[in-house]
């Protein structure tokens, strides 16, 4: 970081140490995370609801391994938390207690009031989603990927080659410059969101999400959000 708090100049592909990653959730954008980071060199570990024999072949074909939700974080240096919002509450208790000291936890949820997840009072009432699913895991997480089609994630090349930028919301700094860090070597340019009280600029309805837009673009983006959500993204 910076003297200003700030992620710090990108490392070298060659400088960056290749990380334990856990993905609890292999849908859409899991699964996709799972094939780059896999293919990227990282040791990805990957779970879901329905127990690790049915991700067999998944793991099988892009060099992961399939394990039960609950292993997913064990030792792990980058967890990622990708599964449907309204369900972060069934997680089972410590469910990432086992992940390395210091592991960075990616949220990529989103609230989807009317179209999956039902009302939550809370997000209704003003709470970011990602404040919320911190809440109900009990730690710190960094918010990203939440606005990206999952598609792009095997479509961008090497880092700087997608010309449109990821923004990152957290409050820790080291976790948050190890996302920048991952955003960056999938090929997409990170841009600092700010704290997690910050996260409803990226959220459903604001105008970075699903945009497609570079750096500069996604900042502007960003401060023109507002934190009132439009009808289609409230119960």
């Amino acid at each position: 970081m910076d003297d200003r708090g700030r992620p710090g100049p990108r490392r070298s592909t060659r400088e960056q140490d290749m990380a334990t990653i856990g993905l609890i959730g292999a849908g859409n954008i899991g699964g996709n995370l799972a094939r780059r980071l896999a293919a990227l060199g990282h040791d990805v570990r990957i779970s879901n609801s329905r127990g690790p024999e049915t991700l067999a072949a998944l793991a099988e074909e892009i060099g992961a391994t399939a394990v039960g939700a609950t292993e997913a974080a064990d030792g792990a240096d980058v967890v990622v938390v990708t599964i449907p919002l309204a369900r972060v509450p069934e997680l089972p208790a410590g469910i990432l207690d086992g992940a390395a000291p210091g592991a960075a936890v990616i949220d990529t949820n989103n609230y989807y009031p009317q179209q999956r997840d039902g009302r939550i009072a809370e997000i209704e009432d003003g709470t970011p989603e990602s404040a919320w699913v911190a809440a109900q895991l009990g730690r710190p997480v960094v918010k990203a990927f939440n606005g990206v089609y999952a598609q792009r994630i095997l479509d961008v090349g090497a880092p700087g080659a997608a010309g449109f930028a990821i923004p990152i919301a957290g409050d820790d700094a080291a976790a948050k410059e190890r996302v920048f860090e991952l955003v960056r070597e999938l090929g997409f340019d990170p841009v600092d969101a700010g704290g997690l009280a910050d996260s409803w600029r990226q959220q459903p309805g604001s105008p970075s999400y699903g945009a497609e837009l570079d750096a500069d673009g996604l900042r502007a983006a960003l401060a023109a959000a507002s934190p009132e959500r439009t009808a289609d993204w409230r119960a």
